[in-house]
């Protein structure tokens, strides 16, 4: 007799209208799938621009294996952490490439996690199991270890503040955050381990408002934490549960231009939306090979026009969205 492993993944199983993200706009919200990267088979059309870009770039070897986080611009252009690879790779109008400076080092990263962009100053990404935070230049010509001056104890998400300019960064072996200034050095730690507000129990991905709000994703306190620019808390939400507005492995998390917060659940495979005072809104997703659909998703992030892009990490690619104004029954 022979024995089958089962992996049970558990499914939401309510999908009510978003309602207004604001009253003062008096209408409602739905979320529009508007891609894919790489393209889907059978496009031959963007299968052969990708081609040709590889060509005359000299990457048709660079394919991705296991994305688990991005930082975009725009659908056309983006930075993509490939835990598969071990390194970070660019996609730019559908033509895939590992930067010089990663092409030159050939250092192979052993645990990237968390990448937020530094402006036009590049972008930023850590290895958690080297405990290093990397910069890559926005050219992606020079590669340096930003925190070469402080420890941290398993960095994962991270996170700079369009207002401060103050990096965040989890440090999930330490239960704690540790923010950084622009040149690396240690400002201050937040947190210990606990179950109170300010309190963290395996933090993991972190993203910042406009507003220099900080959301956390308190990963084993299956909640999501709010916190104020100078790191003083706010208010929290969220629960263990396999039901809408529960969590059962949350990951990334981001935020868009009406305040509305998302986070990928990679057990749910789905993205659950939630107002600023934490009540479930809306969700998309399902367990499946086909769009709209996730595989274990992880990192994910909202860019300026609120276009939605998701790191598939199973399904090996990354999904993308757009939030849109209307009833989406209304749109076919």
């Amino acid at each position: 007799m022979s024995l089958a492993l089962v992996i049970f993944y558990p499914s939401l199983s309510a999908q009510p209208l978003l309602p207004t993200a604001e009253a003062a706009d008096n209408g409602n919200y739905y979320v529009k799938y508007i891609g894919q990267f790489p393209s889907k088979e059978g496009d031959k059309t963007s299968g052969f621009l990708e081609r040709l870009g590889n060509l005359i770039l000299g990457g048709a070897s660079v394919q991705l294996n296991k994305p688990v986080n991005i930082v975009a611009y725009n659908p056309a252009s983006f930075w993509i952490l490939d835990q598969g690879n071990g390194t970070l790779l660019k996609n730019n109008g559908g033509t895939l490439s590992i930067p010089k400076a990663l092409r030159k080092n050939k250092t192979i990263m052993s645990s990237l996690v968390g990448i937020t962009s530094t402006g036009g100053d590049g972008v930023l990404f850590t290895d958690s199991r080297d405990n290093k935070i990397y910069h890559l230049s926005a050219g992606g010509t020079e590669l340096n270890v930003f925190n070469a001056t402080v420890f941290l104890d398993q960095p994962t998400g991270i996170a700079c503040s369009p207002v401060s300019g103050e990096i965040w960064v989890a440090e999930t072996g330490s239960h704690r955050i540790a923010v950084l200034n622009k040149n690396g050095e240690l400002v201050r730690r937040i947190g210990k381990r606990g179950s109170a507000g300010g309190e963290f129990n395996f933090p993991t991905f972190i993203c910042i408002d406009n507003s220099g709000l900080v959301y956390i994703v308190d990963a084993m306190n299956f909640r999501i934490q709010i916190l104020d620019a100078a790191g003083k808390y706010i208010s929290s939400f969220g629960k263990q549960g396999d039901a809408t507005g529960y969590f059962a492995r949350p990951k990334g998390i981001a935020v868009d231009s009406r305040g509305n917060i998302y986070v990928a659940d990679a057990l749910l495979n789905a993205v659950q939306i939630f107002d600023r005072e934490g009540n479930f809104l809306y969700y998309f997703g399902s367990q499946g090979r086909s769009e709209e659909q996730f595989w274990m998703p992880s990192g994910m992030f909202v860019d300026k026009n609120d276009n939605i892009y998701i790191a598939d990490s199973y399904n090996v690619r990354i999904q993308i969205f757009q939030l849109m104004k209307g009833e989406k029954d209304a749109k076919k």
